[in-house]
């Protein structure tokens, strides 16, 4: 009898096997088999389950993701999904094989074995996707089936946990399992899967929590994860339900993506769900759910794209001109235009469509003019028809454009930006004709004349509105202006010589001292004008104010007045005459150093910003020698140093050299020179960065000495390691930028590094050198960040060099044995590791201070970096240089047992690369070593011998180790040393190894051994064997 039912149900599981394999072939069979199976389900209901799992089995084993396998997994989901819908008094035994089956599954996602885990969430997941809404599954299968899946999301298997997150995606939506959708919030910033996170999104709900989320995967760094953030923004979220940061925050980074794909899904978001169902296909109603005036440049950017793609279309009835109303008759009987004032969206609309048709106009003449031909005559009708657009849309006379700006600048603040808008369009106008070109220029004297816009507050104080500093107060505002105004004069000198006249005139009461602030910053504001739109002084020689008498009449005075806010202006007029000089003038570098150590930091920040300027622009040695410096003395250079730098004064006084000024304010606190501005800038940024592009471009300043450029480069990189660089964020991501390119440039911006190396240490580690120390948790903290600067610095070290430096000229001259890489050369052992080791080590060797605890720290700290360097076979004379400062540096840290461990096998290293290692290097050569690297203290090398000495071994307590724990201990520490030897050198021979005199005698020991050992050996592969024969028979008894 259990024979015949053993036959039975291997015959059941033969005949399902069979429907399993028939389906696999083909999606097209499975409503077929799906007939087939549940016949044999309903055939024999008790013994069905069984033989199911049997013949379904191989599938667990299966480990790649072929097609068939995809097909038998959506098979056995759809029939397992089906059972609900049996047949009738079937339905209940249909749902509990559902329920068992799933139960299976849900043990399966928690087995060892990754292909178990990855079939049965996918089945998992394939079954729930296919259940209706109104399946009858008991609540206690549906949370076990929710806790298995949410242990799964986290499993190592990156499918497994993207199965996890499909099956898990059912249950999100219900406000009962709001759980998992905060899973999927904290896993998604960890997952480093990309397939993972896409499927995340595209299962994430909307909601105000996921929509953040969701915007922030716009910046993920996988194309197809980006893709699908837009997808998900598209299909679930309505442009209603964003606010207007999120929409523009969408469109710019989808619009400006680096890949084309993003870029197309995200204009496809706009255009297909924004534009045509929430703004009916009007580019107007769109602009105005961006606020234009806000976020100008998206507004811009969406107009570009939307006129690219052709989505905009000109009707024939509208144009700028339909602003422009008949006229009317006032109560004198005179005609009086009306003008109807222009939205916001509007003004930037027609902006951008007039940019473009002129363009587009431009582009189809340059083809015409190229070709010939029936092409050419296609091309030039383009042009004339997109000519005779742009003439119908923009106004028909100059005038009737004055009048129209003239009613926008007359509404006030609340048309600026119309205003602005309705100015670039100027720059399509034809004012070839002398009335038209009058009626502008007598516009554009307007424009210039106009004050700076300012309001009162409840104290009386008038109060400027905008920067101040520009036309108009508004840099965009000046921008169009100047535009406008070089359209309208286009004649050599015209533009100068209308400028000028309105300085002139402003400068009137200035130089009267009747002015009062407002007039002050009106007249500087019309002088930065000009002195932005020259390119020389020299173009305003022979007008009505020569160079001279501005700076003396104007800029000097106002730089020394007693209003802020004029002074601020006047030192950025300054800045800009100086740009403009051929050569600096004393009087204005004056003005700038006093503004610059002296002024309030609203004041010092713009002089800060000139100097910097001045010293890139021409020189260092120019600006100096405006001064009656000079900087090509070489004791100067040799004097100056960081002690000098720092403890250079910063009162302003002329003898002061322009850089030690500079440096002297880089030192200073942060937190006293931040600005209460939009901008947030400081003179520390503004010096970070100005410095930053001093060292990245030295080969154009060659007046500037090295010794300088190695303490600018310790204070840079201080600075970037200082506590209040976070909240220097341009800062702290220019000099990120910096760092990466300034050691690959050049061999001797590495040795800058190395020369910085030592200070920037000394520096930063606490309870050394005078620095204050601290609680213990703050020395800690403190340690670990001048630990982080100085492998930072290594890796620059270590950086390789551009091919534009490593390049050699002579290969004649290049030794032989010189490693090379690609064919060049690699840098001097000055401007390489091997000279930061010397440093490291004459560091070490020389320090004063060793029974401290931060002194101890220090040393090593610095002994383990110098392990971590390389050296070159070819620099023999460096290797043994270093051989002899060994032993000095293993004296220094001889506490540390650990790093004296470090510093053998550096020394072994050194010994197998040294050529002949039994010659000690003469006291000479060392010292012309030691030079080269401008080391003050030159170390005696020969009192100390080459070979550094055992460490005596103390006698061992412990009781004897038989001979397999031996071995195997002796395997092992082999491997360990393997380990810790650094790839980039050779292994030393045995005989050259300094090791200890423990692992010697061991050594010893084992050669006395040989004999009997290979007996000892089998035996132990014989009892090893046997052992996992039993482990083996355990596993199987077990299964």
């Amino acid at each position: 009898m259990a024979e015949m039912e053993e036959q039975e149900q291997k015959l059941l599981s033969q005949h399902i096997a069979r429907v399993l394999d028939e389906a696999r072939s083909s999606n097209a069979v499975h409503n077929r088999k799906l007939k087939d199976l549940s016949l044999l389900r309903s055939s024999s209901p008790l013994r069905f389950f069984s033989a199911f799992i049997t013949a379904l089995n191989p599938l667990f084993d299966f480990q790649r993701r072929s097609s068939s396998a995809e097909r038998v997994v959506r098979f056995v989901a759809a029939f397992a999904a089906a059972c609900r819908n049996g047949r009738s008094g079937e339905g209940e035994e249909f749902e509990a094989f559902l329920e068992e089956f799933l139960r299976l599954l849900i043990a399966g996602s928690s087995a060892a074995n990754k292909t178990a885990r990855f079939r049965s969430c996918q089945i998992i997941s394939e079954i729930i996707l296919r259940l209706p809404d109104d399946a009858e599954v008991s609540d206690e299968l549906w949370d076990e089936v929710i806790e298995s899946m949410k242990a799964r999301v986290e499993d190592k298997v990156p499918a497994i946990r993207s199965f996890a997150v499909r099956a898990l995606a059912r249950f999100a939506n219900d406000a009962e399992n709001s759980d998992i959708v905060d899973s999927f919030l904290q896993a998604l910033p960890l997952e480093q899967n990309a397939e993972v996170r896409k499927a995340i999104i595209l299962l994430l709900p909307p909601s105000n929590s996921t929509l953040s989320t969701i915007i922030d995967c716009t910046l993920d760094v996988n194309e197809s994860v980006r893709r699908a953030a837009y997808c998900v923004l598209a299909n679930r979220f309505p442009l209603q339900s964003l606010t207007i940061k999120q929409r523009t925050v969408i469109l710019q980074r989808g619009l400006a993506d680096r890949s084309a794909s993003v870029q197309k899904e995200c204009f496809k978001l706009m255009k297909d769900e924004w534009l045509v169902k929430s703004c009916n296909g009007d580019p107007v109603v769109l602009l105005k759910f961006l606020d234009v005036e806000t976020y100008e440049t998206v507004g811009t950017a969406v107009m570009v794209s939307l006129l690219r793609a052709g989505m905009v279309n000109v009707q024939e009835d509208q144009s700028i001109q339909q602003f422009l109303s008949s006229s009317t008759a006032n109560s004198e009987g005179e005609d009086v235009p009306c003008v109807k004032l222009m939205e916001a969206e509007v003004a930037l609309y027609w902006r951008t469509v007039c940019r473009h048709l002129e363009a587009e106009a431009q582009i189809r003449g340059s083809d015409a003019a190229a070709t010939t031909g029936t092409e050419a005559a296609l091309y030039a009708a383009e042009a004339s028809n997109k000519n005779d657009l742009l003439e119908r849309v923009l106004p028909s006379t100059v005038s009737d454009y004055v009048e129209l700006l003239n009613a926008h600048l007359a509404a006030g603040l609340d048309c600026r930006f119309t205003a602005r808008q309705l100015l670039l369009l100027g720059a399509m106008l034809d004012f070839s004709d002398a009335t038209n070109r009058k009626t502008a220029s007598v516009f554009v004297l307007e424009l210039l004349r106009r004050p700076l816009e300012l309001e009162v507050d409840q104290e009386g104080n008038k109060v400027i509105i905008g920067d101040g500093t520009s036309l108009g107060g508004d840099r965009d505002w000046a921008s169009a202006v100047s535009k406008l105004a070089k359209k309208i004069h286009a004649s050599s000198g015209e533009f100068e010589q209308v400028v000028v006249g309105v300085v002139e005139e402003l400068a009137r009461p200035c130089r009267e001292r009747t002015a009062d602030f407002m007039q002050w910053m009106h007249c500087l504001a019309v002088t930065g004008f000009l002195l932005e739109n020259i390119k020389s002084l020299r173009s305003l020689s022979g007008h009505v104010i020569e160079p001279s008498e501005l700076l003396h009449s104007l800029l000097l005075p106002a730089a020394r007045h007693a209003h802020l806010d004029v002074q601020r202006v006047a030192i950025r007029c300054l800045g800009l005459f100086g740009l403009l000089d051929r050569k600096p003038n004393e009087e204005l570098v004056k003005q700038l150093k006093l503004s610059f150590a002296n002024a309030p930091s609203l004041v010092g920040v713009v002089a800060c910003k000139a100097l910097i300027d001045l010293a890139m622009w021409h020189g260092p040695q120019e600006v100096e020698r405006a001064m009656a410096h000079d900087l090509s003395s070489p004791t100067r250079d040799d004097e100056r140093d960081l002690t000098t730098i720092s403890s250079g004064g910063s009162n302003g006084n002329s003898s002061i050299e322009l850089m030690d000024l500079l440096c002297a304010r880089l030192d200073r606190n942060y937190s006293e020179d931040t600005l209460e501005t939009d901008d947030h800038e400081s003179v520390q940024s503004i010096l970070g960065e100005g410095f930053a592009k001093i060292l990245l471009l030295s080969e154009s300043y060659p007046s500037i000495s090295a010794s300088l450029h190695s303490s600018l480069l310790a204070k840079l990189l201080s600075l970037y390691f200082s506590n209040g660089i976070d909240e220097l964020c341009r800062l702290k991501q220019c000099l990120s930028v910096f760092f990466e390119h300034y050691p690959a440039l050049s061999a001797d911006h590495k040795k800058c590094v190395s020369k910085a190396f030592i200070p920037v240490l000394r520096s930063m580690w606490p309870g050394i050198y005078g620095n204050a120390g601290g609680a213990p948790m703050l020395v800690s903290n403190l340690r670990k960040r001048a630990v982080q600067a100085s492998r930072f610095m290594l890796q620059m070290i270590q950086a390789p060099l551009y091919s534009k430096d490593t390049k050699t000229h002579d290969s004649d001259k290049t030794p032989e044995g010189s490693p090379e890489i690609c064919g060049q050369t690699l840098p001097e052992f000055d401007c390489g590791e091997e000279g930061l080791a010397i440093l490291i080590a004459v560091e070490v060797a020389s320090f004063p201070e060793k029974k401290t605890a931060a002194a101890k720290a220090y040393l090593s700290a610095l002994s383990k970096i110098a392990v971590l360097l390389c050296f070159r076979a070819s620099e023999q004379e460096a290797i043994k240089c270093m051989r002899g400062l060994m032993n000095r540096m293993v004296e220094t840290v001889s506490t540390d047992k650990e790093v004296v461990k470090e510093l053998r096998r550096m020394a072994a290293r050194l010994k197998s690369l040294d050529e002949s290692p039994d010659q000690e290097l003469s006291q000479d050569k060392a010292n012309l070593i030691f030079g080269r690297l401008q080391l003050d203290q030159n170390l005696d090398i020969r009192s100390t011998s080459m070979a550094i000495p055992e460490t005596p071994a103390p006698r061992s307590t412990r009781p004897t180790r038989t001979r397999r724990r031996l071995k195997r201990e002796d395997v092992l520490s082999g491997d360990e040393d393997e380990i810790n030897t650094p790839a980039s050198f050779a292994p030393a021979p045995p005989s050259e190894v300094i090791t200890r005199s423990q692992r010697a005698s061991k050594t010893a020991a084992l050669s006395k051994m040989t004999a009997s050992r290979m007996a000892i050996d089998e035996e132990d592969e014989d009892e090893d064997n046997d052992g996992n024969k039993s482990v083996a028979k355990i596993l199987c008894a077990y299964l």
